[in-house]
């Protein structure tokens, strides 16, 4: 049926608990429920709409094959935060509306793509069960309801993670994720917020992932331009969560040494690599290729997840390294790949930093165009006359000293 869907529904996250995959929703965009739940949902087809809500058994015509699902290259979901905003601030709220303004400009969205791309609509929150699976209890609870957006950009995490992992089931090739969301979350640490960010979105989706789908070893890789302390500090000591930082050297926070390689149980599942100023398209490429690729193929993953920071873009204000959107576009095409190598394809991006709203933007659209296996646009964008030598021999020597603390 070639149909643009949407399914809003008034049902919690945890979506996929009990879903059986004969039961998936044939939504381009949609959330998964059990086949029983309670609705408003609205459905667009060929022009014409139709709405119902109440508790309802989805018939035949909203419950179709799973294969439909399979069919989708692309999931997404968009929490704004609008209400969480500051005059003048980096992290404004602008950020989420320009991805979108030009994922439909780039026509990457539902209506220019059909069954290619879903975008989740009018999901639920995150729990406070599932933000105190991170997160200290008190910290929860003094700000359930003073930070609801914070709680919605982690239940789109969640969401995101539900369907991914439902059509790893039903297909070798299952859809990548992206929750464009905001505040981000790899600054918060377990015991409260920090740089930005209110809760570990993808921490919490993590160790979501780990308690209701099985997925035991979870690989998180940071590329944003500042270290992922948060997130460090949440699995320093955990054993089956190995998770990777490459960050600017000397950048907020200050974290993020080479040193800092785990503790205890999680001692080498740690990794930290500051590359120098300047650092870009060929540091990163070197970094994969002889880092990130040899750590997720020793560490077998049951799934991975990306903390997809796009500060380290040559045009962003906060930082200095040189990444392009072609940069971003390989990382996105060698990562899916990564994953269906490794881990079933299953494969989860949390939008993180980026503040030069053209270059984030347009870089997350390449990253879409990655994801559905199409050729990258960024040369009709990236700029060459912005970008000057990087310091590769400071980037070897970085290369072959993580190689060497965590024997590559």
């Amino acid at each position: 049926m070639n149909a643009i869907m949407e399914l809003r529904s008034t049902t919690p996250v945890g979506l996929l608990r009990d879903v059986p995959t004969e039961k998936l929703p044939q939504c381009k965009s949609s959330s998964l429920r059990h086949s029983k739940v309670k609705l408003k949902c609205s459905v667009t087809v060929n022009g014409g709409s139709d709405s119902f809500s109440g508790d309802t058994e989805l018939g035949p015509s909203l419950v179709p094959q799973a294969s439909e699902l399979a069919d989708a290259r692309v999931i997404y979901c968009a929490a704004p935060a609008m209400g969480h905003n500051q005059e003048l601030h980096p992290e404004c709220n602008s950020r989420v509306p320009a991805i979108l303004d030009t994922l439909q400009k780039m026509e990457l969205t539902p209506e220019f793509r059909g069954k290619e791309v879903i975008r989740i609509q009018n999901f639920r929150s995150a729990s406070v069960d599932d933000i105190a699976a991170v997160h200290s209890s008190a910290y929860v609870m003094g700000l359930e309801k003073t930070f609801s957006e914070s709680m919605l950009a982690a239940g789109a995490g969640i969401t995101v993670t539900d369907l991914v992992v439902a059509a790893s089931k039903i297909t070798a090739n299952p859809p990548s994720g992206f929750a464009l969301v905001r505040p981000p979350g790899h600054h918060a640490v377990p015991r409260g917020p920090m740089g930005f960010c209110v809760f570990g979105n993808i921490a919490i989706a993590a160790r979501y992932a780990q308690r209701v789908h099985g997925l035991q070893r979870v690989l998180i890789i940071d590329f944003d331009v500042h270290h992922g302390n948060g997130t460090n500090d949440t699995f320093y000591e955990d054993p089956n969560i190995f998770f990777i930082s490459t960050h600017q050297h000397g950048s907020y926070p200050g974290t993020g040494k080479m040193e800092e390689v785990g503790k205890g149980p999680g001692e080498g599942t740690t990794l930290n690599l500051p590359l120098p100023g300047g650092s870009g398209d060929q540091a990163m490429s070197a970094v994969f290729e002889e880092v990130i690729v040899r750590v997720a193929q020793t560490f077998k993953p049951d799934i991975i997840m990306v903390s997809a920071g796009y500060d380290a873009h040559v045009l962003d204000p906060l930082a200095n390294l040189q990444f392009t959107t072609n940069t971003y576009y390989k990382l996105a095409l060698f990562i899916k790949q990564l994953a269906r190598e490794l881990c079933g394809g299953r494969c989860v991006f949390f939008l993180e930093g980026g503040y030069d709203l053209r270059s984030l933007s347009y870089s997350v659209a390449d990253t879409f165009r990655a994801f559905l296996g199409e050729a990258s646009i960024s040369s009709k964008i990236d700029n060459p006359a912005v970008l000057y030598d990087e310091p590769l021999l400071l980037v070897d020597k970085a290369i072959a000293k993580i190689k060497a603390i965590h024997a590559l």
